[in-house]
């Protein structure tokens, strides 16, 4: 995704993105999910990184993202 208005916040496995997809919905965030595995897979290739998806938001909402990335950070550590 170059040249957009999105940057990548995360990228992790399947389980943890849709978390912190779906907290991200919670506060109004329209978060997108790219996943080069499962595109891959469809076009019949492969990819490097088999189970890694990325999520991107607006940079407009970059302020009111990181704090939720940081507390699924912290709840992953906190494990």
């Amino acid at each position: 995704m170059t040249d957009t208005n999105y940057t990548r916040i995360y990228t992790g496995n399947f389980i943890i993105v849709q978390q912190v997809f779906q907290r991200l919905e919670k506060i109004g965030i329209k978060a997108i999910i790219k996943d080069e595995s499962e595109s891959g897979r469809l076009a019949g290739f492969g990819s490097p990184i088999p189970g890694q998806q990325e999520v991107f938001v607006h940079v407009n909402e970059l302020d009111k993202a990181v704090p939720i990335i940081e507390q699924v950070r912290f709840a992953m550590n906190a494990n």
